[in-house]
């Protein structure tokens, strides 16, 4: 391949995220897996990624593109969009057609031949395990994969910002207490279908984090009503009776409606997770049924104060820390991490103004709050 990179984080990269993908065919390959994507090679890696972090740092139109790119033939995809004539992979070239492709969904073809890259067309669809580059703000790339049953949030394996190279630590639950949305988001899970309950809180989190405005939710035990001791009352925004309308898609059986069903999923998700921007918390139980949002979060009637919480980042070179809570954020961090210590059998998600997001759980092996912060799994 004749193509020659300048953006430094693509050769730095590229060999370890070609390992990645080396390991996960020859895994699946073993496991009796069949219909994988093609594999692509470090130059590839090197030159896709390369391509996309100039043209994100491009402008069309006063708009800065958002595109996802995934390495495929016409023919390992169904319906493909094919243009007539193949298009130059070139930065130039992705910036001009980025308008046009960049809704969620639309991947826009690449493939190699006679030794150099070219654009094919677009497509809707792509094979496990495709190699994927999205371009998700200026400068910000992120490099995924489709997952091995196709079921919820494509697997992240790295996030490139600059020069900063954060590459994805799929064995950090290996010697730790993960609950299971992390374990999912690592690919460690499989999600059996399109409603199940870790897909829908995955679902929750992008969404949270999307709105930008920061947010808390909490969900509780629904046969245990403790958590009330760890609630200001009364709270403003009670929900009587508890609104059931993610919960009753989430115990949907079958796949006559699917799509219709999808559909009706995300929006119930966009409804609940757009409460988590008012000010305290929203919460839900495990069925999801929403309770209240709005809430404030008080110190339980006999408990201790948090003093320190256990944080982690699946991350490569990420290492486990003991941190104040008031080191993590601000009031919306602490005041989580200490109703998760007061009630241990719940789980808090947190969306910063700023992009991060943060898991607090109960460690049983720690025996203390754990946050775990996974903002690189979202994007």
């Amino acid at each position: 391949m004749s193509y020659t990179s300048t953006y430094k984080a693509a050769n730095t990269v590229a060999a370890k995220i070609e390992q990645h993908f080396i390991r996960l065919h020859q895994n699946a390959a073993s496991q009796g897996e069949v219909d994988l994507a093609s594999q692509p090679d470090r130059k590839t890696i090197e030159a896709l990624i390369d391509v996309a972090f100039w043209s994100s740092l491009r402008k069309e139109e006063g708009h800065s593109p958002r595109i996802s790119v995934a390495f495929l033939p016409p023919s390992q995809t169904s319906k493909p969009l094919k243009f007539a004539k193949p298009l130059p992979l070139n930065a130039n070239t992705l910036t001009k057609i980025a308008p046009g492709i960049e809704r969620s969904g639309i991947h826009l073809g690449v493939w190699e031949e006679n030794g150099e890259l070219y654009i094919w067309g677009t497509t809707l669809n792509i094979p496990n395990f495709c190699f994927v580059v999205d371009v998700s703000e200026p400068g910000l790339i992120v490099i995924k994969h489709r997952r091995i049953y196709g079921i919820g949030k494509y697997t992240n394996v790295a996030v490139l910002k600059g020069e900063q190279i954060r590459i994805v630590d799929d064995t950090s639950c290996t010697n730790r207490d993960c609950p299971p949305i992390l374990k999912a988001l690592l690919d460690l899970t499989v999600l059996a279908s399109w409603n199940d309950p870790i897909n829908i809180l995955i679902q929750f989190s992008v969404s949270m984090r999307g709105h930008g405005r920061g947010g808390a939710l909490l969900i509780v035990p629904k046969e245990n009503t403790k958590w009330k001791d760890s609630i200001i009352q009364p709270i403003q925004y009670l929900i009587e009776p508890p609104f059931c309308g993610l919960s009753n898609l989430a115990k949907q059986s079958g796949n006559q409606t699917e799509i219709f069903s999808q559909g009706a999923l995300r929006r119930e998700v966009e409804h609940l997770a757009g409460l988590t921007a008012v000010d305290g918390a929203t919460i839900i139980n495990d069925q999801f049924d929403l309770i209240a949002f709005g809430a404030k979060i008080g110190r339980a009637k006999g408990k201790p104060t948090v003093e320190q919480i256990a944080f982690s980042e699946p991350i490569v070179g990420g290492e486990d820390k003991l941190l104040y809570p008031g080191q993590l954020g601000g009031t919306r961090h602490f005041s989580v991490a200490q109703f998760v210590n007061d009630q241990p059998d719940a789980i808090g998600l947190v969306a910063s103004q700023d992009g991060h997001f943060t898991i607090f759980s109960w460690s049983k092996q720690q025996k203390m709050v754990m946050a775990h912060r996974i903002e690189t799994l979202l994007l």
